[in-house]
């Protein structure tokens, strides 16, 4: 359903050209939900602006349902509005002089050729259906909650039929309770129509939840993409293991024990175990990483674990993060509140070797 090939868009500023898109590909199936993640500046919204047609690419090539819409070197670029999306910005964009029948109705009523009366009845009346909004249409937009509001822009995306809808962090405005809803409402909006969705978000959380394929990008280039669970578990980077969720960094050293490779940590951290260290040679420097719901925390030594000291200690309701250092490294786990250390005590934590992912330098070694 969408085709992105070699993309590449570059801003002017008073300090110079300024690359913010840098050779970016991928591709999106027919109704699959595809997310850009990264953080601010990374190209996800500016890539999103060029497939809708609000920036003109410098380079590259975007296909739509096949049909090509972007490609600067072929002179092609095709307006915006004769392109098949629909689109939710974070601001939502409601127009506060409308009822909400009128905002939904407005791509309607603005497209050549105009359909007819009847038809844009009914086409807004059942894309506010769709987002349980038909009860509300000749409500004022400014009596609208934050979640209706969103809902209304959605509405509004959908009543074109479009065959690829682009969302730009539509939930970053919504509190915490509600944004949760509002995600597994999104979720299932999504399933229902069956639409192919390219969503654009630095939420990570969002990103796993929602997703398909996800595509960590930062400075303008896509650093890994994947299902959630292979980029998550796997990540190809420190920039990807860092970005995506939380994960624990400690620099250590290749050695031959008596059951094998493992890895001497910095200082008196200890030596832990991990998956594909035969590619390494002893001697070799390298970073390990896990994730803190992967490493077990134990109040007596143990072998293959890691000494440290507890502390902190925050109390999150269902867990308690525990924050211990070792070996000079600040690291965190997960706890369950009824366990009962305190800051200052010794602890030692237990990693799967199968979740320990190697790098040499600051990429994976697979």
């Amino acid at each position: 359903m969408l085709k992105v090939s070699g993309l590449r868009k570059a801003f002017v500023t008073a300090e110079g050209a300024f690359q913010a898109v840098r050779d970016v590909s991928f591709e999106v199936q027919r109704g699959g939900f595809y997310t850009l993640l990264g953080p601010s500046g990374c190209g996800k919204t500016t890539t999103l602006r060029c497939i809708a047609g609000l920036e003109d690419p410098d380079g590259g090539s975007i296909v739509i349902a096949g049909e090509t819409v972007a490609e600067p070197e072929r002179g092609i670029h095709v307006p915006a509005f004769r392109r098949s999306i629909g689109m939710v910005f974070q601001s939502y964009a409601i127009w506060p002089h409308m009822d909400v029948f009128s905002n939904v109705a407005y791509p309607l009523r603005v497209e050549r050729p105009r359909p007819p009366v009847d038809e844009i009845e009914t086409r807004t009346m059942d894309a506010l259906r769709l987002v349980g909004m038909e009860a509300f249409a000749k409500r004022p937009a400014t009596k609208l909650s934050g979640g209706q509001q969103q809902r209304v822009a959605f509405a509004r995306a959908l009543v074109r039929r479009p065959q690829l809808l682009l969302l730009d962090e539509p939930l970053s405005n919504l509190d915490a309770k509600l944004r949760e809803q509002m995600r597994f409402e999104l979720q299932e909006l999504v399933a229902r129509t069956g639409v192919t969705t390219l969503y654009v978000t630095h939420d990570q959380a969002e990103a796993l939840a929602m997703s398909d394929c996800v595509a960590v990008m930062s400075g303008g280039e896509i650093k890994q993409s994947g299902a959630p669970r292979e980029v998550y578990e796997r990540p190809r980077d420190a920039l990807v293991a860092d970005f995506l969720g939380t994960a624990n960094f400690m620099d250590g050293e290749v050695v031959v024990t008596a059951t094998g490779l493992a890895v001497r940590l910095a200082g008196p951290a200890g030596i832990v175990r991990a998956e594909r260290l035969d590619r390494f040679e002893p001697g070799a420097s390298v970073r390990i990483a896990f994730r803190p719901e992967d490493a077990a925390m134990r109040t007596a030594p143990e072998e293959g674990a890691i000494e440290a000291n507890v502390e902190r200690i925050n109390f999150q309701g269902m867990v308690s993060e525990c924050h211990v250092r070792a070996g000079g490294a600040l690291l965190r786990t997960l706890i369950h509140p009824s366990v009962s250390v305190a800051r200052g005590d010794r602890v030692w934590l237990v990693v799967d070797p199968a979740r320990c992912v190697v790098f040499a330098g600051d990429v994976a070694v697979r």
